[in-house]
């Protein structure tokens, strides 16, 4: 009886003693549902520690594909920014982390680009919006087999 006893303590015990911590020092990660919009690129900043995916439509696909400076009529572009953060349970790897911003590039059926930045951290960041839009429409998609 004493053997049972002692076994049951120990086993329980050690079930209430595995607590696994969650160590995320208060971040908050947010996935991006592009809804109808496809992958179309990645890009990496390690000074500023973000990373970036870029969506689009099939128009989007078409102009970056010919590397236009416009996007063609019908384009819908979304670039998603995330800060990363070192994987916990992956060593040497990184995840996405909090959203830091989410611009968008729209040229309507006339071929006037629309731009807008909905951005995390400070929406009163003024940026040039000519030089986004040229950035934006610098991206190559990546190749697929």
């Amino acid at each position: 009886m004493k053997n049972t006893f002692a076994i049951l303590l120990t086993g329980f015990i050690l079930l209430i003693s595995c607590n696994k911590e969650n160590k995320d020092n208060g971040l908050v990660r947010v996935v991006f549902d592009p809804g109808h919009l496809k992958f179309i690129s990645t890009s990496l900043n390690p000074k500023k520690e973000t990373m970036s995916a870029l969506y689009g439509n099939s128009k989007a696909l078409e102009s970056l594909s010919k590397e236009n400076s416009q996007p063609e009529s019908g384009t819908v572009i979304k670039l998603v920014t995330w800060r990363y953060h070192e994987n916990p349970q992956y060593t040497g790897g990184t995840i996405t982390g909090e959203l830091v911003s989410i611009e968008t590039l729209q040229s309507d059926e006339k071929g006037s680009v629309s731009y807008e930045m909905k951005n995390a951290e400070s929406n009163n960041l003024s940026v040039n919006k000519e030089e986004r839009i040229q950035y934006l429409m610098s991206y190559h998609p990546v190749s697929r087999p």
